[in-house]
């Protein structure tokens, strides 16, 4: 016998049988200890976290709750554990509280306190020299929120497309950074408040566009766009972007053409500050400059909605990963230069006032959308077409006072005496959070690709071990779980690693009789 198999305990893994975790969860919702729980009960512990039916991670819960040939309301244990397998973390998450709002009903309670408040706001006017958006009924208000654990909540019209004019300048501007790098971009624009106008014809002293918030900006920004594509191609790719930033919602954004029409009749001075950057020598070498007014003109007349919107705010207050998908859009680093430019000069000539009052990233657009990014908590979008004398929404900007009297959103909230009177909704530390190697182990056993795909997105490193050695490998092969198993291995997960008795992936596999898993992992 070798010596290897004369230190291997004889019980060599806990019993998975026992389920503690899973036991748990279901005595939360069976607290009457009863046995069986009904499938209402569960969804609706979900709803009042904030945990919504459409919500892709939990899509085969749904499908198992009301696709499967089971009529039964109601839940044993057992069929509690088949059902929640492929989205466990998310649902142990949801039903300890831990994700970042823990009390959501709470939060949205207060939410519609400011909502029922900021609604009689009558002050403002829709913008009128794009003839299209003076259509826009003055009365529409909408609210959506969605936190980078995926809580959602809308009110009002937020189902409504809007125009998103301005609000698409900060995605113009990482995808330029995405593509050149933060040098080559910034020897083209600046970023310091231009003290003008958002569009005055006028440049810093290196002849540059003052910041990528700005007209000017935001078209030397599409300059650098996919610059070598032709027209249709490079909006095709900025609209997928915004796809992907808003993902998964039903109402894609789209693009409208009697906006883009109307915007381009009325550019003037637009194309003023091209030809003016031009004469400066300021775009890229072979820049054409009628496509890229085009281009900009283009990304202005992007529409989306509320609920979209707030989902392209949360991926960036993710640090650039979808909370939905798990994929990463914008690397971190783009992602933190373009909140420290929509904190600095994302609100016109009202951005001074806004980030010493309210001190939250934002940006807004005469379409009336406000984008609001709270760094690792959530993204918020207010939409209300009238706008006050600086361009911005005279209801969105009233909402944000508002939160930060209520909540200590503030950027800098954290300094002051935590007897202020302001709550702090959140569970977790503004700071970044990395999640553990202990988290990634879990999801692996559970078979929870979507939350594995996510851990790993965030920088989990996949081939550290827990204490036993085991790697995220190890768990997924012992439980069967093939689609995790090839995706670790696919993205460079150490086949051959061995844990603290000695033992590989495959002796796990061969130990579960799990074929599909062995016949894999002895090809590698």
């Amino acid at each position: 016998m070798k010596k290897q198999e004369v230190l291997k305990p004889v019980i060599e893994h806990p019993v998975q049988e026992l389920k503690p975790t899973e036991r748990l969860l279901f005595k939360s919702i069976d607290i009457h200890n009863t046995g069986k729980i009904l499938k209402e009960d569960l969804i609706k512990s979900l709803n009042n976290v904030g945990i919504r039916k459409d919500d892709p991670r939990i899509a085969s819960l749904y499908d198992y709750l009301y696709k499967s040939e089971s009529k039964s309301d109601t839940l044993n244990f057992q069929d509690f554990c088949t059902a929640i397998h492929s989205c466990a973390v998310l649902i142990e998450k949801s039903l300890k509280k831990q994700l970042i709002i823990p009390e959501f009903n709470e939060f949205q309670a207060t939410i519609q306190i400011i909502y029922d408040e900021v609604k009689t706001n009558e002050e403002g006017k829709v913008a009128s020299y794009i003839p299209q958006l003076a259509k826009v009924s003055p009365h529409k208000f909408g609210i959506s929120i969605c936190t980078v654990d995926g809580q959602k909540f809308s009110i009002g019209d937020s189902k409504d497309y809007f125009s998103t004019q301005s609000t698409s300048k900060p995605i113009n501007y990482c995808l330029a950074l995405e593509a050149f790098g933060e040098d080559i971009v910034h020897n083209h624009v600046g970023r310091e408040p231009s003290g003008s106008s958002f569009n005055a014809i006028t440049l810093d002293s290196k002849n540059r566009p003052h910041n990528p918030m700005i007209n000017a900006g935001a078209i030397m920004s599409c300059s650098m766009i996919k610059p070598e594509a032709n027209p249709a191609e490079r909006f095709d790719y900025v609209l997928s972007i915004w796809d992907k930033l808003s993902a998964p919602t039903p109402l894609k954004p789209v693009f409208n053409n009697t906006v883009y029409l109307s915007e381009k009749r009325t550019a003037d001075r637009n194309f003023s500050l091209t030809y003016f950057m031009s004469e400066k020598k300021k775009f890229p070498t072979n820049t054409n400059l009628m496509e890229t007014l085009d281009l900009y003109f283009q990304c202005c007349s992007i529409e989306l909605t509320c609920e979209a919107m707030s989902v392209v705010a949360a991926t960036l207050a993710n640090g650039g990963i979808n909370p939905f998908t798990g994929e990463r859009i914008f690397n971190a680093n783009t992602v933190k230069h373009c909140l420290s430019l929509m904190y600095s000069c994302g609100m016109y000539d009202f951005s001074g006032e806004f980030a010493f009052t309210i001190g939250i990233p934002a940006k807004s657009g005469v379409g009336g959308g406000l984008m609001l990014v709270i760094p690792n908590v959530m993204g918020i979008c207010v939409w209300s077409p009238p706008l006050d004398q600086n361009g911005n929404s005279v209801k969105g900007v009233h909402f944000s006072r508002e939160l930060v009297k209520h909540f200590n959103f503030h950027n800098y909230d954290s300094l002051m005496d935590v007897h202020s009177g302001k709550k702090d909704p959140r569970s977790r530390k503004i700071e970044a959070k990395l999640d553990t190697i202990g988290a990634l182990c879990w999801a692996a056993s559970q078979g929870d690709l979507g939350e594995v795909q996510h851990l790993i997105a965030r920088g989990v490193n996949f081939n550290e071990a827990d204490y036993d050695g085991r790697t995220p490998l190890h768990l997924a092969s012992s439980e069967g779980h093939y689609l995790v198993v090839e995706t670790l291995v696919r993205l460079g997960a150490h086949p051959h690693a061995k844990d603290r008795w000695g033992n590989t992936p495959l002796d796990d596999a061969q130990r579960g009789d799990h074929e599909d898993i062995i016949a894999f992992l002895k090809t590698l």
